[in-house]
């Protein structure tokens, strides 16, 4: 009987490190941003101006994940901020998964950029687990051009928590026995699961190391932080029973919000928004062939307030025009007048593509025609591309995009030609 073998791959700085890699390998520069204090950012004047990515020299300058540019600069002014190509790194990173699927049948893609192996019983094909996971990470820089941290463990906790440790370029064991000397020192802020509430909460308590978080009482930690301070416990303990998933677990819910470029302060405009929103998540739900029960909106105001609103639907649906009908109502009821930052559209409660619709006798709407004419735009869309067919409201509009939400038009490709490439 094998021991359980447990291995995280993580792309070290992956989005950075992809462009770094396309700009050298393929549009010839000789600067590359891994070695320098640079950051993948978002378009300040789409107000989506926050750091993505950073390379290990910009960290030192304080600088992480989810920072404003104007934030980061203050740090550090002459940092260089290149525009992210979510379509480049959506091919990176199938290239990065199909590399892990030779090493394993059971691969679990966690996020774009990282992923779960159950390496169990295949030491007899590979060898020894540290061993194969030196031939992965280094196959995959000579083959790919980036790097990856391996963390190798008896379960996914303990092999996601050791492929943080030293970076870029390394692999690291995490075994049971192994939690005091490697884990227990670290602060509470490096767990997995310890967001900056839980950490706060934690130091109020006094705990400020893992190891102080396994060794206090559950139960202490159940008053203060419910079920979640139960789940914490169990991961500074080195506890966790999850198993890996090779098949992608059914989604909860459908959803897609946006950053409009400028302050929204009418109905009319706020509900062209709701309108593209409603025709991104729709088509989200109709490739997925499922439908959803519950509809709710998002709104946050130029003073960054957010408010929800969400109502059950009589009959699930995946219709455009019957779920953007719905948001506008919520709109209307929500709305305080206040100029508008950002809008979202978002579903849950899901069904089955067969779930059946309410008989109503004052509803008179025909949805099977509404249905017909979503199928066959979802089909001309696919064959000829997202602006093959656009909503006759949407032609004149320049500042709002018929398809928007998830990943915004200007993060799916870059011209390069634009750019200065060094």
């Amino acid at each position: 009987m094998f021991e359980k073998t447990i291995f995280h791959i993580d792309v070290n700085s992956a989005f950075l490190s992809w462009e770094a890699v396309y700009r050298l390998k393929v549009l010839g520069g000789t600067l590359d941003l891994r070695e320098i204090p640079s950051a993948v950012g978002g378009d300040m004047s789409m107000r989506h101006g926050i750091i993505l990515a950073k390379s290990i020299p910009a960290k030192k300058y304080g600088i992480h994940t989810g920072q404003s540019i104007p934030e980061a600069k203050q740090k550090y002014r002459n940092l260089l901020i290149v525009p992210p190509n979510y379509g480049l790194y959506e091919k990176c990173s199938k290239a990065f998964m199909d590399i892990l699927r030779e090493y394993s049948p059971d691969v679990e893609q966690y996020s774009i950029d990282e992923s779960f192996l159950d390496m169990t019983g295949t030491q007899s094909l590979f060898g020894e687990p540290v061993k194969v996971a030196h031939e992965m990470k280094d196959r995959i820089y000579n083959e790919l051009g980036f790097t990856v941290n391996i963390g190798i463990s008896s379960n996914k906790i303990l092999a996601k928590m050791a492929s943080d440790f030293k970076k870029p370029n390394c692999v690291h064991t995490l075994y049971p026995d192994e939690i005091r000397e490697k884990m227990w020192h670290l602060p509470v802020s490096d767990l997995f699961f310890c967001g900056r509430a839980t950490t706060q909460k934690l130091l109020l308590m006094g705990i400020k190391t893992i190891g102080e978080l396994a060794n206090t009482n559950v139960e202490i930690l159940k008053a203060n932080l419910k079920k979640h301070g139960e789940i914490i416990w169990a991961f500074a303990n080195g506890i966790d029973f999850s198993v890996v998933q090779s098949e992608t677990i059914p989604n909860k819910g459908y959803g897609n919000s946006t950053t409009i470029s400028f302050d929204v302060t009418d109905a009319s405009t706020a509900k062209m928004v709701l309108l593209a929103l409603a025709e991104t998540v729709c088509s989200r739900l109709r490739r997925n062939s499922v439908k959803a029960e519950v509809v709710s909106i998002g709104i946050k105001d130029c003073n960054l307030h957010y408010t929800s609103h969400q109502r059950v639907l009589i009959s699930a649906t995946n219709i455009t025009n019957e779920i953007h009908k719905i948001s506008c109502e919520l709109f209307d009821e929500l709305w305080d007048g206040t100029a508008i930052r950002h809008l979202g559209i978002h579903t849950s409660r899901i069904r089955e593509l067969d779930a059946v619709r309410q008989f109503n006798m004052f509803d008179h709407t025909d949805y099977q025609k509404w249905e017909s004419v979503d199928s066959t735009i979802d089909n001309i869309r696919n064959r000829f591309g997202i602006d093959s067919v656009k909503r006759a409201s949407f032609a004149l509009s320049k500042s709002i995009d018929h398809m928007s939400g998830g990943i915004s038009r200007e993060k799916r490709s870059v011209d390069y030609t634009k750019l200065k490439i060094e």
